[in-house]
């Protein structure tokens, strides 16, 4: 029996991204032992996929700690005699695993200074060319077998995140503690993001869901984010029910939700509005329609990779000199990329798919 590796450390997002590709291997190799290698904060996208053998978690450490956690992992990877490790990822740490398995075939990308690592070479994309990061992966598994080159389809193979029974009634409960009754409508608003290069100002947020919960007395509006932007949705909140005092409780923060609970939470919502981040990828493994931002990054690159038939409405500041950039540096210094996004685009573009739904 083949066994295959497939090595993806993280993000939330890229892990999202690289289920159709897992749906493939599975359907061109249905006896193979796909393991997954993924750090513990992206673990719950693939911990239940139906196409994974088993999933190997890793942790974002530094120092000592990473490399004591890495010797151990080589250990193991040599044992389970891996035949295909396939480095989706690319890094130093990631490429070092994929060699670590000994592996005859090891595929990852053409990089300088790690090409010793990997039997196999792909080049790697550069600059922006306009193609979705779900085909960029793909080009990794040509190797691996010459029928893996068909192309990928967003209708036959879609991102995919299972939702589990405990999650589902974790959120039911969450939502009925709230007051969401069970005919309610609930919106669903991502305020975070993984650095500022993707943050949507919270006061654009904030007027955006004003408007959203007041246009509807059963609508309910949940802002999610992560414990670290506790305050920056405290804020929106805040901000949000002070515009619309009548809906008041009706926005509500939902922060810290397990990655399995958020999964949940969109086959509960009638619509998700976020940036160009993980929540966003969640959502596009759901028919739930989606109003998409993006600032720095393309549309082309990173839309919602569903069939095409989902809602889906794509926000974005228009054609600016310096977009997309490496969000390392804002040449303008005033993120206009974000900014010159208006509220009243994003509530146009919520009240058009939620009159559609």
């Amino acid at each position: 029996m083949m066994t295959i590796l497939l090595v993806r450390p993280r993000l939330i997002g890229d892990v999202i991204l690289t289920t159709p590709a897992i749906r493939a291997l599975r359907r061109r190799f249905p006896d193979a032992k796909i393991l997954y290698l993924v750090e513990a904060l992206a673990a719950p996208v693939v911990a239940a996929n139906p196409h994974v053998s088993d999933t190997l978690v890793i942790h974002h450490r530094r120092g000592w700690r990473r490399w004591r956690e890495d010797l151990v992992l080589a250990r193991r990877l040599r044992a389970a005699h891996v035949d295909v490790a396939v480095d989706l990822h690319g890094g130093p740490r990631s490429g070092w695993l994929t060699w670590a398995t000994r592996a005859p075939v090891r595929v990852g990308y053409d990089v300088s200074g790690r090409r010793w690592m990997y039997t196999h070479r792909i080049p790697r994309p550069r600059g922006y060319a306009p193609r979705h990061s779900v085909l960029n992966q793909w080009d990794l598994l040509a190797p691996v077998d010459s029928a893996l080159v068909e192309p990928l389809s967003p209708e036959r193979d879609r991102v995919e995140m299972p939702s589990g029974r405990e999650a589902r009634e974790a959120v039911a409960a969450r939502l009925a503690a709230l007051g969401v009754g069970a005919t309610d409508e609930v919106v669903v608003v991502h305020a975070s993001a993984g650095n500022e290069f993707r943050r949507w100002p919270a006061a654009s947020f904030a007027a955006t869901i004003a408007a959203l919960a007041a246009d509807r007395a059963d609508r309910w509006l949940i802002v999610l984010g992560n414990r670290v932007d506790e305050p920056v949705v405290s804020e929106i909140v805040g901000a949000s029910r002070a515009a619309a005092p009548a809906a008041g409780r009706r926005v509500a923060p939902g922060v810290g939700w397990p990655l399995d609970q958020v999964r949940a939470l969109m086959d509960r919502a009638a619509l998700f509005i976020g940036g160009d981040s993980g929540p966003m990828h969640i959502a596009a493994t759901t028919d739930v329609p989606i109003v998409a931002l993006f600032g720095p990054t393309l549309p082309v690159h990173w839309t919602p990779w569903r069939p095409a038939g989902l809602p889906l409405a794509i926000v974005e500041g228009g054609p600016l000199p310096c977009r997309p950039c490496d969000q390392r540096v804002c040449e303008p210094g005033d993120f206009r990329c974000l900014t010159r996004i208006g509220s009243d685009q994003v509530v146009a573009a919520a009240q058009r798919l939620l009159e559609r739904t």
